[in-house]
């Protein structure tokens, strides 16, 4: 009788837990089971394995084989198990020495012909090994790069399960073939997921390697301001105006006004990516905020996460520091659009399912871009809108209350004249200008919350903003007339105080003044109090 075992890891969502493989060979028929709540695709492994074990030169063992995978309560899915099983069989049949493989935690697919097939979620899974304290992981030479960026773990990469039993037993390590006659690499098809495509994450929503800048946008000085203070202190907005006046193409370029992602959060976010298979091969780390925008036809489950049996990730947790941009907003449906106020609220969403529940990141800054009636011309003097009243409230209320409530900046983009579209007022500042006033915003927060939870003024609660982040004396006085009036709501107040934060960061100031408070009540409201708004003006 043979015994032996090695380690994978099973990941729930974008968490991690490792498993341990547990092969054992006993005298009977030959046979071989596979048990530990495995899905389809992990049952296949079976024939996998053992076209893979015997196309490497070793023997397969003709005994009794049950293979277990434990701890047995925790659902497991998908091919990255081959490897790990492959090797404990090969332990248990002695041609793997068994303590050389015990903790080890191996992780990658098994072509039939031996070769190791790079799979999703290599990042999520070499942290949750280090964090349970093991120390050498095995991946696919795809990827070993995204699992090296967890510090204190030996990755090694290899090509096939021949090179993997030759290094394990102090053997000479063959070399292999490498495809280079020109077409792309097929051992890479199982990292992108097909249909995830550029609207999902990391491409420029414009093209490959093209940035969009800010100076590109004609006009809108307000739209500008709100756009800059949105990226300063993380707070949501919402761009309301007729079609054309430029609402997308200021979305589309406030990721990259957004200051380059920590470690910590590039961590994170390629973690998620990794899972959802939209993390481009060669690009192990993601180093600027995310952007994602989905279509308005998108369902409940594309954006908050889930699908058939254990959740994925969704929309908000693809944009999860970064951007989310939700364009013709009225025309998501209801719920979806409802779905998202508990992720606004706390930075991550939970998904419950038969198959489990699952945790997933969703902190992101969220762009509603939406027209002002189903037609688009009822805000433009003399267009023509022929939107019966009762139509255009209806549209209108398909952004609820309480989802508008939790959006920080709300502005009215207004048409572009004739001198700013073919730049005879001159053109607007670049995204580099305004980039570089928002990292000083963030560091002034950063530096100011030292020591707390926070590192943004939009995370910041409203308990903290009203005992020990004082704005100037008197300087509420106007935000205080319009909770009493039933123009703010609680909520609304403390989100007016974090604008107020940002806008004096953006100042330089050190603390908020009564203009300050002008500026937030003026971005939220859209009630004129005279505030100083000009570009350069904050």
């Amino acid at each position: 009788m043979g015994y032996a075992r090695a380690c994978s890891v099973a990941l729930v969502g974008v968490e991690g837990v490792v498993v341990e493989v547990q092969a054992d060979l006993e005298p009977g028929v030959a046979a071989f089971t596979l048990v530990g709540l495995p899905d389809k695709s992990l049952i296949e492994s079976r024939d996998r394995v053992r076209a893979a074990v015997v196309n490497s030169g070793a023997e397969w063992p003709q005994k009794k084989l049950t293979v277990g995978l434990s701890p047995a309560s925790v659902p497991k899915s998908g091919s990255g198990f081959d490897l790990a099983v492959a090797c404990a069989v090969l332990g248990a049949a002695e041609r793997l020495d068994p303590a050389a493989i015990a903790d080890v935690v191996m992780i990658g697919e098994l072509g039939l012909d031996g070769r190791v097939r790079p799979v999703r979620g290599v990042l999520p899974a070499v942290l949750a090994a280090a964090e349970a304290g093991y120390q050498q992981v095995v991946v696919p030479e795809q990827t070993a790069g995204e699992a090296a960026l967890v510090p204190g773990v030996s990755v090694l990469g290899v090509r096939s399960l021949r090179q993997l039993i030759a290094i394990l037993c102090d053997e000479p390590v063959p070399d292999e073939p490498v495809d280079d006659r020109g077409r792309p690499d097929a051992m890479l098809a199982g990292l992108m997921v097909p249909g995830t495509g550029l609207g999902a994450g990391l491409a420029s929503p414009q093209g490959e390697g093209h940035i969009p800048d800010l100076a590109d946008v004609a006009g809108q000085p307000r739209p500008r301001k709100a756009l800059e203070v949105a990226a300063a202190g993380g707070h949501h907005l919402l761009f309301s105006g007729p079609p054309g006046a430029g609402k997308t193409m200021l979305a589309e370029r406030l990721s990259a006004v957004l200051p380059p992602l920590t470690r910590q959060e590039s961590l994170e976010v390629t973690a998620v990516h990794s899972v959802a298979g939209i993390l481009p091969p060669g690009e192990p780390l993601v180093s600027r905020a995310p952007y994602c925008a989905p279509h308005h036809s998108a369902t409940m489950q594309s954006l908050v996460g889930g699908g058939n049996g254990m959740p994925r990730p969704g929309a908000v947790s693809l944009a999860h520091r970064g951007v989310l941009f939700l364009d013709e907003a009225p025309e998501f449906s209801g719920k979806a659009l409802d779905a998202l106020r508990q992720p606004l609220e706390s930075g991550h969403v939970v998904v419950a399912r038969a198959a489990g529940v699952v945790r997933l990141p969703a902190r992101f800054l969220m762009v509603l871009a939406a027209n002002p009636c189903p037609c688009g011309r009822h805000s433009l003097t003399g267009a023509g809108c022929e939107c019966p009243p009762s139509v255009v409230r209806r549209y209108q209320a398909r952004l609820s209350g309480p989802l508008l409530d939790r959006v920080d900046l709300r502005v009215e983009v207004e048409p572009v004249d004739r001198a700013d579209l073919l730049e005879q007022g001159g053109r607007g500042e670049s995204t580099a200008v305004v980039a570089a006033r928002v990292r000083k915003a963030r560091t002034r927060a950063a530096e100011r919350l030292a020591g707390t939870p926070w590192t943004t003024n939009s995370e910041v609660p409203g308990h903290e903003l009203r005992t020990r982040l004082l704005a100037a004396p008197g300087a509420l006085a106007a935000a205080e007339r319009d909770l009493e009036r039933g123009i703010l709501t609680a909520r609304g107040l403390d989100r007016v105080l974090r604008v107020a934060w940002t806008v004096a960061d953006l100042r330089g100031a050190p603390r908020p003044e009564d203009r300050d408070i002008a500026v937030a009540l003026e971005l939220r409201t859209g009630i004129q109090r005279g505030a100083p708004m000009e570009m350069g003006a904050l």
